[in-house]
């Protein structure tokens, strides 16, 4: 199967895993900004990434215009979003099932891959908006222990990227 990983990237963490997927499946890594110059036709599957933030898939419109006729030219579609909360947050569950339409969701697989925080890499906006956040949870008045954990956890820069989170893609592509 012929495979290609489009991918955007701000802070390294979707980087990362595109990478780690195209070596693993032997297929080519393309940047977004870069995939106009690519030919979808030619490829059996692409699989897309980007960063997830605020209950979104950054850039997801660039293959939500393309689903349709992707998808009836038989093309397995395959999505992941790297974000900042543990795999195990029930957070992430209840936003991804949020991305794509009932109809979408019947022609693209969805995957979760958790990333972390760069501060030093984040373009300004964002990383006030982080350090906001970061304060606001901090600050809440009747914060639970996960907003607490949660506080603590967004007010600096980590990696919990794992090679693991790619199996279930490799899986998908084979």
């Amino acid at each position: 199967m012929k495979s290609i990983v489009i991918y955007n990237s701000q802070t390294g963490f979707t980087k990362k895993y595109a990478e780690w997927i195209a070596e693993e499946a032997g297929c080519e890594c393309v940047l977004l900004k870069n995939a106009s110059k690519i030919n979808l036709a030619d490829y059996d599957a692409i699989v897309f990434g980007s960063w997830f933030m605020a209950g979104g898939i950054t850039k997801l419109n660039w293959l939500k215009k393309q689903i349709p006729s992707l998808s009836k030219a038989g093309k397995k579609l395959i999505v992941f979003a790297v974000g900042a909360s543990p795999a195990e947050s029930p957070e992430v569950p209840v936003a991804m099932s949020k991305i794509f339409t009932e109809e979408e969701k019947m022609l693209v697989k969805l995957f979760y891959c958790q990333g972390g925080l760069n501060y030093e890499k984040m373009n300004g906006f964002s990383r006030f908006m982080m350090k906001m956040f970061s304060k606001a949870l901090a600050s809440k008045k009747d914060a639970t222990d996960h907003d607490k954990k949660m506080a603590e956890m967004i007010s600096n820069s980590y990696d919990i990227t794992n090679k693991k989170y790619i199996e279930p893609i490799i899986a998908e592509l084979k």
